[in-house]
Formats: structure tokens, C-alpha cells, sequence
């Protein structure tokens, strides 16, 4: 559904910060003014970083340790649209990898070209969040994977009994899974799928320039880019927006000024009171890169986005300039795509027997 005043749980984002004018001269026999300076210098006490944390190579989890072999799997899962109903959609289709992670879009079609109600939230740095889903429904990145294909407005797949028939008609899944669960009886299992698109996600990672400042490099940042830091802290936004993954908790949206929402966040899934209008809070990584935002999709621009979360959160009036400054440090988050290792691979050829399209 579209909501068109729903702010997204904790997306705190912000602008670039203008440069000064350069004052004239009143007359041509006065003497001309100092030039006022392009960027003003910020002093970042250093120990209000820590807060934040750079970003690991990968997301480990004892659970499910990373392996080649599952990740080669994890991968060519990723990007398989035979998980899907019609054989039209794959985790890709949504969290398209090429794009930050999302398809920027509101919401995202799925069978039959049906939207969700949620706007689909970037799966780089997925990892670092502390539950999955806008309303926090999974526990972990396996977990979440599972979901989607048997959701009958994304994926879905009748069943999880459908999903093994297709991987198990198809020879070059079975090796694969044979493969990446070496030992087990029968390696070709929902669960052991979920645990490969889990491997191949937790290598999701898009260092930036912030992580370098983090780790003590002071010209990493330019002097633009750190009053908006200086900004954003001034703010508290990184009351929400902090660790690795610069968000990722469960927080209130309307925190001070209520929402007159349906969505009730993840009230709508536990029916506890404690936890309405709770949603969990997106990752400001790469938020440059990935508008629309906010969970209902209803917000293009961060500056827009900057302000709502400060009336709404905090109860405040943040001005244009302060404004700018922040969507200025914001852009030093944006890191590079690991463009080898999101490469869509080959998938193996269908077998005689692997179901064919159901477009019903």
C-alpha cells in the first residue's frame, strides 16, 4: 500500500554543503572584503566514533561457516529465477546487486506482477543487522532468504516440497549441494538452501572512505564531508544509526511526533503492544545509491528523508544548511561493488523433469 506520510524507520540521511559567496566590493575605491572560506573546517572529537565500527571483510557466523562451495552455490542461487513460481523472478529481481542492492523502486513486483507492501531494503552490508525485515521477522540472513520464495506475492513457490523437486530435477544443483554439504545423505534441503544464499550474502561488503577515517586516516574524509559528520552527531543521529552497518536495530518510528499509519511495524506481527509501529533501522551505507526511501517507498530525495526523521524522531526543525552538510557526509559512505564477485554466473541446464512456468 502506498503510504504517503509514513516516514521509514530511521533512515537518517542528509545533503551536500554549499560553498560560501565571495563578498564584493561596495565601490570600486573601497577595498575589496575577504574572501569568506569555501569549506569550513570541523573539529570531530574522535571519541564519539565509537560508536560506529568499520566494516569486516565478510559477516561471520559460527552457524554457518563461509565456505567456497557454498558461496559458488549461494550464487548461482541467488540469481536463479527457477526458485519462482513463473520462473520471472529471483532474490536478484528485487535486491538487484548491480544497483546497491535494490531496484528503486517503491515496491517491488513479484508473481503476477504483484507489489508488496514494503519497499525492499538493500541486501549489501545485510549482515550487520541484528534481525531481518523491516519488522525484524527473521533472525538472520539465512533465515531471511527462506522467506521470499514461498511468499505468494514475491516468489511464490506452492511449497517447500516444490522448491526441492526443481533443485533436485536440475543434475547441476545436486553436485553443487553435494559439494557445499559434503558428508550429508541428502545435502539438497530448504534449509541447506537458505544457508548457502546466506554464505554468498554475509560477503556483501562495500568499504568506504568513512571506514579508512574511522581507522585513523584523517584525509579520507574532505573538510565538507566532515562537517557533515560533525552535523550528524551534533543531530543524535547516530543514536540509531550506528555499528557497522551505521543501523540495523529495532527502534520506534515517531519516536516524538507520532504517525497516523496502518502499518503498524512489527505490532502487525506480534500483536504485543510494546512493539507498535517498531521497525528496524536501514543501513546508511551506500544511502546515496538507494532511493526511494523509507519502508513504504514514499520519499525521493535524502534532504526530504533528513528532515522528516528529525521532526519525527527528535521533534526538531533541522535547517537547509545542516541539512546539506549531513547528505554530504553521507555520500563518504558510498563503497565500491565488488563487481568480480556479484558476477551472475552460469546456471546449470533444467532437467527432464524440472517443472516448467506456472504463470496462475
Amino acid at each position: 500500500m502506498k503510504l504517503n506520510t509514513l516516514v521509514r524507520p530511521l533512515v537518517l540521511v542528509a545533503a551536500t554543503a554549499g560553498a560560501a559567496a565571495f563578498a564584493q566590493t561596495a565601490a570600486p575605491a573601497a577595498p575589496a572584503a575577504p574572501a569568506a572560506p569555501a569549506t569550513q573546517k570541523a573539529v570531530i572529537d574522535r571519541a564519539l566514533l565509537s560508536v560506529f565500527k568499520a566494516l569486516p571483510a565478510r559477516f561471520e557466523d559460527p552457524k554457518n561457516p563461509i565456505t567456497p562451495e557454498k558461496v559458488e552455490l549461494g550464487r548461482m542461487l541467488y540469481f536463479e529465477n527457477r526458485l519462482s513460481k513463473n520462473h520471472d523472478v529471483s532474490c536478484n529481481s528485487c535486491h538487484d546487486l548491480n544497483k546497491y542492492g535494490v531496484d528503486n523502486k517503491p515496491f517491488s513486483p513479484g508473481h503476477k506482477k504483484q507489489l508488496g507492501g514494503r519497499n525492499s531494503p538493500t541486501v549489501y552490508n545485510a549482515g550487520g543487522h541484528i534481525l531481518q525485515f523491516w519488522d525484524g521477522r527473521a533472525p538472520n540472513l539465512e533465515e531471511q532468504a527462506k522467506g521470499p520464495i514461498l511468499n505468494p506475492v514475491e516468489m511464490a513457490m506452492p511449497n517447500e516440497a516444490r522448491v526441492i523437486e526443481t533443485l533436485k530435477s536440475i543434475p547441476g544443483y545436486v553436485t553443487a549441494f553435494q559439494k557445499a554439504f559434503p558428508g550429508e545423505a541428502d545435502a539438497v534441503t530448504y534449509n541447506n538452501l537458505g544457508l548457502a544464499i546466506g554464505a554468498f550474502e554475509r560477503q556483501l561488503v562495500t568499504p568506504s572512505r568513512f571506514d579508512k577515517y574511522l581507522g585513523g586516516e584523517e584525509t579520507a574524509l574532505n573538510d565538507a564531508e566532515k562537517m557533515g559528520l560533525k552535523k550528524f552527531l551534533e543531530q543524535g543521529c547516530q543514536t540509531c544509526h550506528n555499528g557497522a552497518a551505521i543501523g540495523g536495530s529495532l527502534q520506534k518510528l515517531g519516536l516524538v511526533l507520532p504517525y497516523q499509519s496502518k502499518d503498524q511495524g512489527r505490532f502487525d506481527l506480534t500483536k504485543n503492544e510494546a512493539d507498535r509501529m517498531i521497525f528496524r533501522v536501514p543501513t546508511l551505507r551506500n544511502v546515496t545509491k538507494t532511493a526511494p526511501y523509507f519502508h513504504d517507498g514514499s520519499v525521493k530525495d535524502l534532504q526530504t528523508a533528513v528532515k522528516l526523521m528529525a521532526q519525527h524522531q527528535f521533534g526538531k526543525q533541522i535547517s537547509d544548511e545542516d541539512t546539506k552538510h549531513i547528505v554530504t557526509f553521507l555520500g563518504a559512505l558510498t563503497g565500491d561493488l565488488p563487481k568480480s564477485y556479484i558476477a551472475k554466473p552460469k546456471l546449470p541446464a533444467s532437467g527432464p523433469t524440472t517443472p516448467k512456468p506456472d504463470p496462475t
